[in-house]
């Protein structure tokens, strides 16, 4: 039996470092694939294209998620690509400035909880009527390893994704009489995506570098493909019977 059924998983930041990664692995199980993006269409058209490659259809989508009214409609161009949505994996966020909690500013906690957890919610309004009319589907979080050990300095990525780890809890109860599952994939450091942009920006030094590996009981850095592995997993029939859960890929970070 396929892994999925007829359809597209939505993969949201799939133009960013690890989305773009989950984006591959889903194609790589045989699915085709619908790719949101923000200001990457590059990135993402890119993607879409190396999933072609693969001999699987893709699509992409300019989507603010902060707009319900504009993921509603969304919902509508996606299913008229891929004729179902089976599977949303949620991964969209701003780049998160490294400050402690006492330093937030209102502008920036708001601008997180308004992309990634404003932003879930809204996703999580627009699809559920339609994987209920198509009966079923899963959604999968893309949180942080954070949410277990809290991470010095990483709180405005951390605290929005708490509030989506609640809602995934609650889809997960709520809609499980419509074969609706929900987990959370918990990130730990990805040699991806955000760390990428803030070792370049040298927010991310050697020192720091240093410490966070003694933190590994795997001495190495994860890789995006890893993130999509568990993503693919949560969405697949493979974990049928699996719904309100979650895996931390975090090489152990923190144990």
């Amino acid at each position: 039996m396929a892994d999925f059924p007829d359809g597209a998983a939505i993969i949201f930041g799939g133009s960013g470092g690890i989305g773009k990664g989950v984006a591959l692995e889903f194609a790589m199980a045989g699915t085709d694939v619908a790719i949101c993006y923000n200001r990457k269409e590059d990135v993402a058209q890119a993607t879409a294209e190396a999933i072609r490659a693969l001999g699987v259809k893709a699509s992409i989508h300019k989507a603010d998620v902060r707009d319900r009214v504009a993921l509603e409609a969304l919902v509508e161009t996606a299913v008229a690509e891929h004729g179902r949505i089976h599977s949303l994996v949620w991964g969209a966020g701003p780049l998160v400035p490294q400050v402690p909690l006492a330093d937030w500013t209102e502008e920036q906690f708001r601008q997180a909880v308004e992309v990634e957890a404003f932003g879930f919610y809204n996703a999580t309004r627009a699809f559920i009527p339609h994987m209920r009319e198509k009966g079923g589907g899963s959604f999968t979080h893309l949180g942080s390893a954070g949410h277990d050990w809290w991470p010095k300095l990483d709180g405005l990525s951390v605290a929005p994704k708490a509030i989506n780890e609640a809602l995934i809890k609650g889809i997960a109860k709520e809609e499980g009489r419509h074969e609706i599952r929900a987990n959370s994939v918990l990130i730990g450091v990805i040699d991806a995506g955000m760390f990428h942009e803030l070792s370049a920006q040298g927010v991310f030094d050697e020192k720091w570098k240093e410490e966070t590996h003694k933190l590994l009981c795997l001495k190495r850095w994860g890789e995006a493909e890893d993130i999509g592995q568990a993503a693919v997993f949560f969405a697949s029939r493979r974990a049928n019977y699996v719904t309100g859960q979650t895996i931390s890929v975090s090489g152990g970070f923190g144990v």
